[in-house]
């Protein structure tokens, strides 16, 4: 209803001058990819429903693995094979490496500051070769091995606690608690995520916030001369969340300044008290706006995610019975009936790790990856992508393509048993966390923390199902990550 209101009160009136570039347009569209036939003004706009990573698949296989839209005033070019996938993210990724900015990222100026929306230059490669150096590395990830362990184990208790009192898990928020306080002890070794009740409680409502504006679909993205009106109010109630986040990280971090622990016995201190160190040497290349920045980013990308991919996997494993025994009876072989599984048990878990990646090709939490935005105009498989193009890869799309999987539709851990495709983005097939230069930081943190969470929830209780297994809602909920639209609700029995 509000694109349809703004055609007709605000746009409408430019139909004539659209009209008068259509001659010039059409030329151009000879050498774009193909695609459906746009709408003036609006484009293909109302073709992608509340659900654009379906929609966008079934147009993809009338028009082919790669196609044009036009989306209000803005050409986006949708991915959906491999091969093609490869071409953008590996073969071509210099040209392709920047990221479309959202308007609700422009909030506080903060795409300026991003690891994530900043264009590929010096800047971006510094700020990203010390994410990967002091945060997201082997050596400080088995570093902070503990913090995991114990965050885990305080997840089980929570459960545990709930199956003596016969209490109802939403899975999804349980997992959410847990990702937040791994992360917010990683970096600052506090809570931020506490019982109800708990002051904390509003953090994790802010980090809701803060992804509901941005999955909620912009008119300002379509229509970039609306941006002085903020028709939708997205970006004004994003700078609101951006201030928040901005005092609280500030304040934490200006807590540990005056404290000067930081500059103490280094090893002892947490991911926070390593970059202030790092800060105050001299390096240009980061100060206390910019770590806040990369801890707003960290929580907001790191959070949500991973609680989705658990509830995933969770309802498909219930949906499933014959894939939760194997699961189980695996995990009782190698780690033992009740047990919480430790990360050293990782590699010893295929069926587990075949549960997860099968839960990530079905249900990929971000099913267009982080869009890319082309600087200058490129060639790509003799199609013209013009200069200022929006680049989707539609991995939803990729990871259902019966041309690509068997039985696409079936949810099979064992296809992945004897395969060697991984999530690492060597394998176009399924690269849930992107690929090339700009893959996701935190895939080695995700892989590390996804696997002893389930294992330790399926191997420590069974479960009921709130309601009848065999109709357990696997409704879609499309946003910033790929939610399930009702929570998963369990009760955990003891085994």
């Amino acid at each position: 209803m509000e694109l349809l209101k703004f055609f007709f009160y605000f746009l409408l009136p430019s139909a004539l001058l659209q009209l008068l570039f259509s001659v010039r347009r059409a030329r151009l569209s000879r050498r774009l990819p193909p695609g459906p036939i746009s709408l003036p003004i609006i484009g293909n706009l109302l073709q992608l429903g509340n659900k654009p990573h379906e929609s966008l698949t079934r147009l993809a296989q009338t028009y082919g693995p790669i196609i044009s839209l036009k989306l209000g005033q803005m050409t986006t070019i949708v991915i959906s094979s491999p091969v093609m996938a490869q071409e953008v993210l590996q073969k071509q990724d210099i040209s392709f490496s920047n990221k479309f900015i959202p308007d609700a990222v422009r909030a506080c100026d903060a795409h300026k500051l991003s690891i994530v929306f900043q264009p590929s230059n010096d800047h971006w490669r510094s700020l990203r070769r010390l994410s990967h150096t002091h945060i997201f590395s082997g050596r400080v990830l088995d570093s902070t091995q503990h913090i995991r362990r114990k965050k885990v184990e305080e997840l089980v208790a929570y459960v545990r606690k709930c199956c003596h009192k016969s209490v109802t898990v939403n899975v999804g928020q349980a997992a959410f608690r847990t990702s937040l306080n791994v992360l917010s002890n990683t970096l600052f070794s506090i809570d931020l995520a506490g019982t109800e009740g708990d002051e904390a409680c509003d953090f994790k409502d802010l980090v809701w916030n803060v992804m509901v504006e941005a999955g909620k679909p912009n008119l300002v993205d379509y229509f970039p001369v609306l941006r002085a009106i903020d028709p939708q109010r997205i970006r004004r109630r994003m700078s609101l969340y951006f201030v928040k986040f901005r005092i609280l990280f500030g304040e934490m971090i200006d807590k540990k300044m005056a404290m000067k622990t930081f500059l103490r016995d280094i090893s002892e201190g947490d991911i926070i008290d390593m970059l202030l160190k790092i800060s105050l040497e001299n390096n240009d290349e980061l100060n206390k706006e910019i770590i806040v920045q990369m801890c707003q980013e960290f929580f907001i990308a790191g959070t949500d995610t991973t609680s989705s991919t658990l509830e995933w996997a969770m309802t498909e494993l219930f949906r499933h019975p014959t894939s939760m025994e194997n699961a189980k009876n695996e995990l009782k072989r190698v780690v033992g009936l009740g047990k919480q599984v430790e990360e050293s048990d990782i590699d010893r878990l295929p069926y587990l790790g075949a549960v997860l990646k099968e839960t990530i090709r079905m249900h990929p939490p971000a099913p267009f990856l982080v869009p890319r935005q082309v600087y200058t105009e490129v060639n790509l498989c003799s199609y013209t992508i013009p200069k200022g193009a929006q680049v989707l890869v539609n991995v939803w799309a990729i990871g259902r393509d019966p041309d690509i999987w068997e039985s696409p539709m079936e949810f099979k851990p064992e296809r992945f048993i004897d395969s060697k495709i991984d999530v690492r983005g060597q394998d176009f097939e399924l690269i849930p966390f992107g690929a090339g230069r700009r893959i996701c930081p935190g895939l080695s943190l995700a892989m590390r923390l996804l696997p002893t969470v389930l294992g330790s929830l399926i191997n420590l209780f069974d479960w009921k199902i709130v309601g009848d297994v065999n109709n357990l809602d696997i409704e879609e909920k499309f946003g910033l990550t790929l939610q399930k639209a009702n929570p998963l609700l369990a009760v955990p029995i003891p085994k």
